[in-house]
């Protein structure tokens, strides 16, 4: 049984599943709930909805104000009215992932079988699990095609494996900031952020909130670790440069004597206050397990029958997804014999440039999506 309700604890809906759902590890989980939001209206042919998908540290709040830090959404820059995802003409759905931490069933929540809090307890995911579960979404809302799913980063991920599993319910596919596979580099910064959480004495294995507790120290070093990542060198010089942070000269010490160091100090803090550890670690780790090549290949007669669309995005100064990892896919996807546009956008800006104001990023996105029927 599937039930749609209103989400006490945070604006938007809840889709209650009281079913079992096999994961791709082989094990299940039951009675789980997916929170989302949605802007703008479905019409009643029910054909102009479009999927967004978040990233590693977002969430389902993409557009307007966000509940979570009273902030503009994470991509309001690119939803909502006359934006480039217009939501004038789109019905637009984002929901949190399975495993996230802002109402969707996560192991911070209450294991049925056990009625104690999952922790490690709560099955391992891939991009595949979570993408299953945004299909059961997307069939509750008895959405049949999606005008397209779109996503960067870890939601580029997610929009990879809905045009590898589910060819038949997407017209389009906008990929920014992605790839086929994670890179050996960046497992090796998703093992290095796990670390340092795991062996933080506070994270009680996994066991934390049992014990009201939080590995703070753990998940601050862990976002600081990713968010060196999501800039460019660039990016930090002009930033920061070498200037110090309030002080004319060095302390000779080892508290902030740059700027560089009080921002990344900054953003550690504060991301502890809206996230959980232990889906940083699932989440991280689905990235990891991630790669779609195969099931492209396997299931191309599929996305090619269904005339399914991509676009493939990339930023010049991503080091995290290069350029040349998005050229991969279009090469798959060329090799398959599918309908697939490119572009690079200029930027300095580094990885998280899809979140900023790109105004050739959004030109190019707003005239694929005008080209879609």
């Amino acid at each position: 049984m599937r039930e749609i309700t209103e989400n006490k604890e945070y604006p938007g809906y809840l889709l209650k599943c009281n079913e079992h759902l096999k994961l791709d590890s082989g094990k299940s989980i039951s009675n789980f709930q997916i929170a989302y939001q949605t802007y703008g209206k479905l019409n009643e042919q029910k054909d102009n909805a479009i999927l967004i998908c978040h990233a590693l540290t977002g969430d389902q709040f993409p557009a307007e104000e966000s509940p979570i830090t009273k902030k503009n959404g994470w991509w309001d820059l690119m939803v909502g009215p006359d934006r480039p995802i217009d939501t004038n003409k789109y019905f637009v759905i984002c929901s949190n992932v399975l495993g996230g931490c802002v109402g969707t069933t996560g192991p911070n929540d209450i294991n049925p079988e056990t009625s104690k809090i999952y922790g490690l307890d709560f099955p391992t995911i891939t991009i595949r699990d979570m993408v299953r579960v945004q299909k059961i979404l997307i069939d509750e809302l008895k959405i049949n095609k999606l005008v397209s799913v779109i996503g960067g980063s870890m939601g580029a991920m997610q929009v990879l494996q809905w045009a590898a599993t589910y060819p038949e319910s997407v017209k389009s596919i906008i990929s920014v900031a992605g790839s086929l596979k994670h890179s050996a580099q960046n497992i090796a910064f998703d093992e290095a952020g796990r670390q340092s959480i795991m062996l933080d004495p506070k994270w009680h294995n996994g066991q934390y909130l049992d014990k009201d507790d939080k590995p703070e120290n753990g998940l601050s070093v862990a976002r600081m670790i990713a968010h060196i990542t999501y800039l460019s060198e660039k990016a930090f010089q002009n930033k920061f440069g070498r200037n110090l942070q309030e002080k004319k000269d060095l302390s000779f010490g080892f508290g902030i004597d740059f700027q560089v160091e009080s921002y990344l100090r900054y953003q550690g803090r504060s991301f502890v206050d809206r996230f959980d550890a232990n889906s940083y670690l699932y989440m991280t780790r689905a990235m990891d397990y991630f790669d779609v090549s195969e099931e492209i290949q396997k299931n191309k007669e599929e996305i090619i029958n269904n005339e399914v669309r991509f676009l493939v995005l990339s930023f010049t100064s991503d080091w995290l997804f290069p350029t040349k990892e998005s050229k991969e896919i279009v090469s798959l996807l060329n090799s398959i014999g599918s309908n697939v546009s490119f572009a690079e956008v200029v930027s300095d800006r580094g990885h998280d440039s899809f979140l900023l104001d790109e105004p050739q990023f959004f030109r190019v996105s707003e005239g694929f999506l005008k080209g879609i029927k």
